[in-house]
């Protein structure tokens, strides 16, 4: 077995506990069969891209945050230690219609992204059990929360809402948008 497979597997593992559900559950929601996701726990598996973005829509999480696996190796003395990450490092990947880069290494308390993209068309709406904190840094965007109404947030503007809160965003025009989006992590992990 391969070390990454390991900790993705540990990872699924942890979020698919922290939010309550039982591997026939996650199975089911992600649309995959049970025996895989078992297999992908232990590290024995690998999923495709396509499965990990099913495994991570029903976690409530992105492929980035199960993937950054690597980057949140605890260190023994961690809780004193401070996390610097400069211009063009942090771990990069895929976040919902757009691209990410996180902001911090190691195991946190919260998780701050930049988010970057260009979809006018908003995607399904995330849900995840964690507060959320969204701040425009350019371009302008439609934030979607289902059930409530929707916002349109510019440079400078921000949004905060409350984990279990559906939501979605999208560029207003083709010049995109960049956010710095704060996560707080689940309680459990």
């Amino acid at each position: 077995m391969d070390l990454q497979a390991q900790r993705l597997g540990s990872r699924i593992r942890e979020l698919r506990r922290a939010r309550g559900l039982t591997l026939v559950q996650l199975a089911a929601q992600a649309e995959l069969s049970h025996p895989f996701l078992s297999q992908l726990e232990r590290g024995r598996a690998r999923p495709s891209m396509t499965s990990l973005e099913k495994i991570a829509r029903a976690l409530g999480s992105s492929q980035l945050e199960l993937l950054a696996v690597d980057d949140e190796v605890e260190l023994p003395d961690e809780p004193t230690r401070t996390s610097l990450v400069r211009a063009g490092e942090g771990s990069r990947g895929h976040y919902g219609e757009g691209e990410a880069r996180l902001l911090v290494h190691g195991r946190r308390r919260f998780r701050p992204m930049e988010i970057t993209g260009n979809n006018l068309v908003a995607a399904d709406f995330f849900t995840h059990a964690e507060d959320e904190f969204l701040h425009v840094i350019e371009g302008t965007v439609l934030v979607e929360l289902l059930g409530q109404d929707s916002h349109i947030l510019s440079a400078g503007d921000s949004l905060y809402y409350v984990g279990g809160t559906p939501h979605r965003w999208s560029a207003l025009d083709e010049a995109g948008y960049r956010l710095f989006v704060v996560k707080e992590k689940p309680d459990k992990l």
